[in-house]
């Protein structure tokens, strides 16, 4: 995936100056990392050894768990190993593969926060074809779309990303290796291709987005219509989870790419992108806990 120029490696944005903040970085990123890991491996075993939560809402869950431990396990054993060593320089093959996994695993949870949105609509709108609609002939096609979209979508983008010849520098304005800042060390107009890569993509995320809002009025239409109280908490229970990690997935997407130039600050761009990239992976845990 050569693009024709003389880079062999970047330099990734410091999170700290000082070597005592870098270890209080590597500190802050390490308990992060180890209670992402260890509430997404609670949720994975929970799931694969019970027989009783072999449902297609856990078996989303699990998948999301999964995908949840590879989003951070790409972006924090890195950034905790620069503020270790005290160095910046990530090399051009290592840059493409985190920006493709990253890319893998973000996408990939997307479309399946979209699928499970589907799940609940159906186990509170069409709940008599449940069965039907979410067997295991339904569910393993449904989360095996969502990773092979995920896998296609970063393929494309990283082998498109990545053709371009760069002329402006190795400095990426981040912690870890994304588009909009590999495309900004671009020096051909052809990163117009991508852009519209990624307009498309808003589109599609729209469309993801609309589809979910959706599906959340026709549930909420029909708890409304449950007349017991213990039905209201069960449903409310069932879907406020969900809702919460979708709601803390795409605001803090959208303050990280949606956010005008014209009002950069570093210090609250870094913040965004540790909300987008490493937090969410060590919240969902804990809100889809809270249900039980």
């Amino acid at each position: 995936m050569s693009n024709g120029s003389s880079i062999t490696h970047f330099l990734l944005l410091p999170v700290a100056d000082t070597r005592e903040l870098q270890l209080c970085h590597l500190w802050l990123f390490l308990g992060i990392f180890l209670a992402a890991l260890v509430g997404n491996g609670i949720i994975i075993t929970s799931t694969a050894c019970d027989q009783q939560l072999h449902t297609p809402m856990y078996f989303f869950l699990l998948n999301l768990s999964l995908l949840d431990v590879g989003c951070i396990s790409t972006t924090a054993p890195r950034s905790m190993a620069n503020s270790l060593w005290d160095t910046r320089a990530i090399s051009y093959t290592a840059c493409a593969a985190q920006l493709f996994f990253f890319l893998f695993f973000i996408s990939a949870e997307y479309f399946l926060l979209t699928i499970m949105s589907y799940d609940r609509y159906v186990a509170f709108c069409k709940h008599l074809h449940y069965g039907t609609l979410l067997g295991s002939r339904a569910c393993v096609p449904m989360a095996t779309a969502a990773w092979v979209s995920g896998f296609l979508h970063a393929l494309l983008h990283t082998a498109n990303t990545f053709s371009l010849p760069l002329c402006r520098g190795n400095a990426v304005e981040q912690f870890f290796c994304e588009i909009p800042h590999i495309l900004k060390l671009s020096c051909s107009h052809s990163y117009l291709g991508e852009v519209g890569l990624l307009l498309l993509n808003c589109f599609l995320g729209l469309g993801c987005f609309v589809f979910i809002v959706g599906s959340y009025v026709q549930i909420f239409r029909a708890v409304l219509r449950i007349l017991s109280e213990q039905g209201h908490h069960k449903a409310l229970s069932t879907c406020l989870p969900h809702l919460a990690v979708v709601s803390l997935f795409v605001t803090t997407a959208v303050l990280a790419y949606m956010k005008p130039p014209s009002i950069s600050f570093p210090p609250l761009d870094l913040v965004v992108s540790v909300l987008y990239s490493v937090v969410p992976s060590t919240v969902n845990p804990l809100i889809y806990s809270l249900r039980n």
